[in-house]
């Protein structure tokens, strides 16, 4: 793509990070707000999430009508997403109308949130938890993460859980916002076609006037063990096998060894865990990521088969996970290079993923990778590399859930 990178900070302290291209026909913007379920106490949990939906419900600008409208005028591929770190609004739109996305979603985020919406909008919630719940690889994902961070807050649900939706009142939520929602603790990405000094005017506008409010994060670290656990439901009729282990951070250089092991193990085609478990059909699903996280990360395993063959996948799908660094062949580790730049590649040229590359990474790292320098460090890995990344030994300490038939 021919961009260059933008850089400024707003007095207030909210950060606008870019990369205008004059030959694109669309752009991208979005706001990352540096709060997740990681960032909750534990008798507010989901609380970042609930927010979510309560932006879009209106200001004292629009109506919850207006918003939807607004953004179907400027006909703008928009939505948002809360993670365990970060909660994002984004609209994808051609480029004339851009200022208008801007003012949209500046607006949305300082909503009105007035208590009517906000018990309207619980019952909403409750029932997507209870969607969830009826949901066995969901509610695998949350008992396992539970059960890995133990008592840390990188444990607690993103959507929360039905007792502290219930328990939550409009003023926690407000005050919440208040600290989180701070104009130093945001981050506004921009990618596409628009002229950047305009942007940052229009920026200025709609979010010069928030405050800050000095909002950090803890970094305590996690109680890391060996735990196992076997839950029994009799409306499952699959056996579902997840596990979870220590890995680089966000941070950590090693994460792009990280990213050519995972796809190595498991990739949905082609990997080695699909051809020791899906290919001869002992499991229908199997697979094996790395997700880096701030300051921590980790890798996910998991496998779901009929419950006959459970034990048998499960130590297979562990077998495959602990040898593969021992017989790791140059051939595995270059066809992953060539999978990883390919997918990075086609998502940078789109400036919605282009967009929500460099967020994410200016969150995270506060610094601007342009993607040739990220692909260059993804096809710069050896086996060498992700041998020295294992040096100290296996896939340990594992955390391993099973599900099952009662």
């Amino acid at each position: 793509m021919a961009s260059d990178f933008r850089h400024h900070t707003l007095p207030n302290g909210l950060t606008v990070v870019a990369e205008p291209n004059p030959e694109a026909h669309t752009a991208a913007l979005g706001f990352f707000v540096k709060t997740g379920a990681r960032d909750e106490d534990a008798p507010v949990m989901g609380v970042s999430h609930f927010l979510e939906h309560m932006m879009f419900k209106g200001t004292s600008r629009r109506s919850a009508d207006d918003v939807n409208r607004e953004f179907d005028e400027i006909g703008a591929n928009y939505n948002a997403f809360t993670s365990h770190e970060q909660t994002v609004y984004y609209a994808h739109i051609l480029p004339e109308f851009l200022p208008r996305a801007v003012d949209l979603l500046g607006d949305i985020l300082r909503p009105a949130l007035r208590e009517s919406d906000f018990d309207m909008e619980k019952n909403v919630i409750l029932e997507e938890i209870g969607m969830y719940d009826d949901r066995p690889t969901w509610r695998l994902q949350d008992t396992l993460i539970e059960r890995y961070f133990a008592d840390h807050p990188l444990g607690f649900r993103v959507l929360g859980t039905k007792q502290t939706v219930s328990d939550l009142t409009a003023t926690q939520m407000r005050d919440y916002f208040s600290q989180r929602y701070a104009s130093d603790n945001v981050v506004v990405s921009a990618v596409g076609k628009f002229d950047f000094d305009t942007l940052i005017a229009d920026i200025e506008k709609i979010a010069g006037h928030w405050e800050p409010s000095g909002a950090t994060r803890r970094y305590e670290s996690p109680s890391i063990a060996a735990r196992e656990h076997t839950m029994h439901d009799p409306n499952v009729t699959r056996h579902y096998i997840g596990l979870l282990c220590p890995g680089p951070s966000a941070q950590d250089e090693n994460r792009y060894a990280a990213k050519v092991l995972s796809d190595v193990l498991g990739d949905s085609e082609g990997s080695r865990i699909y051809w020791a478990l899906v290919e001869p059909g002992l499991a229908d699903e199997a697979d094996f990521s790395f997700m880096p996280q701030d300051r921590l990360g980790c890798y996910l395993g998991y496998a779901s088969c009929d419950p006959d063959r459970a034990e048998q996948v499960e130590a297979l799908l562990i077998k495959t996970i602990d040898t593969a660094v021992n017989n790791l062949t140059d051939d595995e580790v270059e066809r992953a290079k060539n999978k990883l730049a390919t997918s990075a590649t086609l998502q940078g040229e789109s400036p919605r993923g282009r967009m929500t590359s460099i967020g994410s990474t200016w969150s995270y790292l506060g610094e601007h990778l342009p993607l040739e320098e990220e692909l260059a460090r993804v096809m710069a890995v050896t086996s060498d590399d992700i041998r020295r990344l294992f040096a100290d030994g296996e896939f340990s300490p594992k955390t391993v859930l099973r599900l099952g038939p009662g």
